[in-house]
């Protein structure tokens, strides 16, 4: 990296006894601001501490040996010395006198970009959060000059206090090529941002802390033309923003939506739920965390749909090695466990299984769903009769002493039925995504949902929606790409199409499980006891052949859990005494 920051023009404008103790300072190199306050030492601020400059305090007549050599204040408070990037802030009392003042110090630093280069040359809009003197500024300032001369793009920034491009009417060389338009007054940001739109043709617009509702507009205006913004707000997380009614509009604004009673019951949450209300104005967000660890969202509107939804987003995290070197770690947390006490599993089926419901709590937050280890003697005698028991601990360690055996049901080759690579790339027509992307995950079908029908290898649509679409039929006639119907876009017809489009159906291979299906009120406890069980059957019974018990259940729940584990073709019995009775699953 390469640093420019004209400090000596900075310290030329404080007065002698102020400027001496800094010029030959061990951190001067590190300086970020001086602090002037009127009655009070003036003080020195270093990344690390703060260090007094001088025993006397600030006068009125220090102040204003600063001001004589500094621009004119403008209705932001802020000043700057000519072609430089330092920034000279004022804090005055009620009668408008200026009695303290913050010296920013402005730094150029070429290469501090190259941890995001990749994703500044893919054309998004880009968000950059962070916390005062983080450095957002300073990066903006770079990717201004890296699109503008290494590019070679239209760049135009919207300089509010001359804060980017440097005080004066020709703007610093730190933004090479692009162009600066300043701000007369901070309350007319938004109309120059259109304003720039609108004269001067631009294909990038670079715009520092945008703080306004009109701005949030003006922004999202920009985006909608087609041209790509890079922009900072305050904020130092991506959820900040979702709680600022503000600046929610920046990642797509939030509003409350009412559910119907089955899509309710099928999320386990309350019928108003927070949604995402649009496509966000900026694709990807950086929060950065310090000056070379930033995280990245590269799908803003995934990870607030994530976020809302009550899980972590995946996300990225990027930071630069002592050696110059940019690592990029993949932070892609397990979605939060529905049983405490349950290691998470990386599998899809975990992942299809696990919806936010009501926390359980109490003793049966200790639960484990585990294989069973040998009980007891005296438990045993209590629980189950000792054949029963015998014959449990000898199937476990049957299956603990014998090598797993990779699941036949699993589809192994690289060629489709028809010939096609896979994965099958399939276009989707009036049945639901989410529906489609479950079954997709619990059986580890080697299927890929697509919105483009020019890449889809087949249309897979409800009957009754193809019967009035003369339009999709002549499309898929046209690209010569298969149409599949189904009857109904329930969880088992959608299994049972996808299954038969892989030459996989197989009759004797039970479809996925709805659990709506199982459960009698659609209450928490009954979704979280029949969720615990597909989990026991998918991920232990039926891949290590290993035989399973469960937490205790109340008998009416205990019967929704055996009907689900007859749908899985295996066989189970309840044991144990009120109120610890439970399932024990055996494999096949």
């Amino acid at each position: 990296m390469q640093i420019t920051d004209d400090l000596n023009r900075l310290l030329d404008i404080v007065p002698d006894e102020i400027r001496q103790p800094l010029e030959q300072h061990p951190q001067r190199n590190n300086l970020i601001e001086i602090v002037m306050d009127l009655g009070r030492q003036p003080e020195a601020r270093f990344p690390s501490l703060a260090e007094p400059l001088s025993q006397t305090p600030v006068s009125k007549a220090h102040l204003n040996y600063c001001i004589e050599r500094v621009g004119h204040f403008g209705g932001d408070n802020r000043a700057g010395i000519e072609q430089t990037l330092h920034r000279i802030s004022a804090i005055r009392n009620r009668s408008g006198e200026i009695i303290g003042l913050t010296l920013r110090v402005g730094r150029a630093v070429f290469g501090t970009i190259g941890i995001i280069r990749d994703l500044v040359e893919t054309g998004q809009s880009i968000l950059m959060l962070g916390r005062p003197g983080v450095g957002k500024t300073t990066a903006l300032r770079e990717i201004a000059r890296v699109l503008a001369d290494d590019l070679e793009k239209r760049v135009v920034i919207i300089d509010t206090s001359n804060e980017i491009a440097g005080d004066g009417d020709i703007p610093h060389p730190a933004i090479g090529r692009a162009r600066r338009m300043q701000v007369s007054r901070p309350e007319l940001q938004h109309q120059v941002m259109i304003e720039a739109v609108e004269n001067h043709m631009p294909q990038v617009i670079v715009i520092d802390e945008i703080g306004t509702e009109l701005e949030a507009l003006a922004a999202r205006t920009i985006a909608e033309r087609g041209v790509q913004l890079v922009g900072t707000a305050h904020g130092n997380r991506i959820e900040n923003l979702m709680k600022n009614p503000t600046l929610a509009d920046l990642i797509g604004g939030i509003q409350a939506v009412t559910l119907g009673d089955d899509e309710a019951r099928r999320r386990g949450s309350q019928k108003t739920v927070l949604e995402r209300k649009a496509p966000p104005t900026f694709e990807i967000a950086i929060e950065m965390l310090e000056r070379e660890r930033w995280v990245i969202h590269e799908r803003v509107a995934e990870a607030i749909d994530t976020l809302l939804r009550g899980r972590e987003p995946h996300q990225q995290i990027r930071s630069v090695s002592e050696s110059g070197e940019v690592i990029i770690e993949r932070d892609s947390p397990a979605p939060p466990a529905r049983f405490p006490g349950i290691a998470a599993s990386s599998g899809p089926a975990a992942v299809s299984a696990m919806r936010p419901v009501t926390p359980i709590s109490g003793w049966r937050s200790a639960g484990k769903m585990v294989p069973m280890p040998a009980p007891s003697e005296n438990f045993a005698a209590k629980s189950a009769p000792v054949s029963e028991t015998r014959y449990f601990e000898q199937l476990l360690e049957e299956s603990l002493s014998v090598e797993p055996v990779p699941n036949p049901g699993r589809y192994s080759h690289n060629v489709g039925p028809n010939g096609e690579d896979l994965p099958l790339h399939v276009y989707p027509y009036g049945i639901a995504r989410h529906q489609l992307e479950q079954v997709i995950s619990t059986l580890n079908l080697p299927v890929l949902l697509t919105k483009d029908i020019e890449s889809a290898d087949v249309v897979l649509a409800l009957r009754s929606n193809v019967r009035n679409q003369s339009k999709l039929r002549h499309l898929a006639k046209t690209r010569q790409v298969p149409l599949h119907t189904i009857k109904a876009g329930t969880i088992p017809h959608v299994a049972r199409a996808l299954r038969r489009l892989l030459d996989m159906d197989d009759p004797g291979t039970p479809e996925v499980a709805d659990l709506a299906l199982f459960a009698r009120s659609g209450s928490s406890d009954e979704l979280e006891a029949l969720e615990e069980t597909r989990l026991a059957v998918e991920q232990i019974v039926i891949p290590k052949g290993q035989p399973v018990e469960l937490l205790p259940r109340s008998p009416n729940v205990r019967k929704m859990q055996h009907e689900l584990v007859e749908h899985y073709h295996l066989k189970s019995h309840s044991f144990g005494e009120e109120p610890n009775r439970r399932l024990r699953i055996y494999p096949a």
